[in-house]
């Protein structure tokens, strides 16, 4: 071998000779090669297969949600409405009685404090509970205050009047109490000199 032959072997690995230790490695027979190929391409085939099924799965599935939750959200309400139902019967037959001639004012009265109480009940068994913290300290997570009063019946800090009665449901507030606070007794006087 010249040096041209040697340097040109170097550079090219492709051209090199097999190490003189070791001996090629054997040739695999063409019929094993291509059963390899072929249980190759079968298994890529069926893989892609399961992929394909996989994705119409999957947006088979994102559909339904879309669907059930379209569903959910327009007849969730449903069961509250069926217990107010009762409620809107009641209050159609209060505004009959109150259209009759010489209607009773104290008995109607009484007759819408009941289906007011109806309606509670009904919410309350909804969990929707009232914010009422008439006398109670002031909690800014629970109530909005609109205003402060001095009072001398009532300490510094708590709440004096309830403009608007505030509700919770299952714990969450859904709107805040809107109270008057207490600053105390107002400060005396001190005369002029």
């Amino acid at each position: 071998m010249n040096e041209t032959e040697s340097a040109s072997t170097e550079s090219n690995p492709q051209n090199a000779a097999p190490p003189a230790s070791g001996t090629p490695p054997p040739a695999l027979p063409e019929t094993d090669l291509s059963a390899e190929v072929a249980a190759a391409k079968k298994e890529a085939a069926d893989n892609y297969d399961r992929y394909v099924r996989s994705v119409a799965d999957m947006d088979n599935f994102r559909r339904r949600t879309v669907r059930e939750k379209d569903e959910l959200r327009q007849f969730a309400a449903s069961k509250v409405l069926e217990y107010l139902l009762p409620v809107i019967d009641n209050l159609a037959l209060g505004i009959a009685a109150a259209k009759a001639p010489n209607a009773d004012l104290k008995t109607l009265v009484g007759g819408i404090g009941m289906v007011a109480e109806q309606l509670k009940a009904s919410l309350a068994s909804h969990g929707l509970k009232e914010v009422n913290p008439l006398g109670q300290p002031f909690d800014p997570n629970l109530h909005e205050a609109i205003s402060q009063q001095p009072s001398a019946e009532i300490a510094e800090g708590l709440v004096v009047t309830v403009v608007r009665t505030g509700y919770t449901l299952n714990g969450r507030l859904l709107r805040p109490a809107s109270v008057i606070v207490s600053t105390g007794a107002a400060p005396a006087a001190t005369p002029k000199a």
